[in-house]
């Protein structure tokens, strides 16, 4: 099997994460690099359910073109689950904000709408988890895909902070830390971060296949 691993999102900060957290022995393309495939509407109930119609939507497009027959699909949904606010944004996190609950929100709104959710909420009131699913299709072949999860306990803080990373990260504080994602860095993001405990999982898994 081909070292080569299609990403599927166009999310260039999520797509380098990836790659690097997966390393330099895989060749990547990702959604940018096939501009005419459709775009999948996340509406699975659960995050598992977005990665997997993600993964096997770009497998079939793919076929049908003939644009690729080796190497693997890789496709991710990952969401932010408040305690008191009953998991939210969760399997919404990307459109949070959003008033038709279809399209994507900026990650400035979503931050926004979280903060005035969790007004005069005490520390104690705002632990929250990061949740990571990745869906792991091989190219040509429309089946079931392996699924790897990952997730980072740790509280929303009362202001974003920091420049790295995306989403929620200028928000959420890791369990051990008292700082944000965002400040933290990506090096240690990657030790401590949802995607990263997957991503490890999936790493594992390849080396054995």
């Amino acid at each position: 099997m081909t070292g080569q691993i299609v990403i599927a999102s166009g999310n260039s900060h999520k797509s380098q994460e990836i790659q690097n957290l997966l390393g330099k022995e895989y060749t990547y393309l990702t959604l940018r690099d096939f501009p005419n495939a459709p775009e999948v509407k996340e509406d699975a109930s659960s995050i598992a359910g977005n990665a997997v119609k993600k993964a096997l939507s770009l497998v079939n497009w793919l076929k049908q073109n003939g644009a690729l027959s080796e190497g693997w699909i890789l496709a991710d949904d990952s969401g932010l689950e408040v305690d008191v606010l009953d998991g939210a944004p969760g399997v919404h996190s990307a459109r949070y904000a959003s008033t038709t609950q279809t399209d994507n929100s900026s990650d400035e709104d979503n931050n926004s709408k979280l903060l005035r959710e969790l007004t005069d909420r005490v520390e104690h009131h705002r632990t929250a988890r990061f949740r990571c699913v990745i869906a792991l299709a091989q190219a040509g072949e429309y089946a079931q895909p392996h699924i790897f999860e990952g997730s980072c306990e740790g509280r929303i803080a009362q202001s974003a902070s920091g420049e790295h990373g995306f989403g929620y990260d200028p928000l959420f504080i890791p369990n051990g830390f008292n700082i944000s994602f965002g400040e933290l860095g990506p090096e240690i993001k990657s030790q401590l971060s949802h995607r990263g405990a997957a991503l490890r999982q999936l790493k594992d898994w390849l080396a054995k296949h």
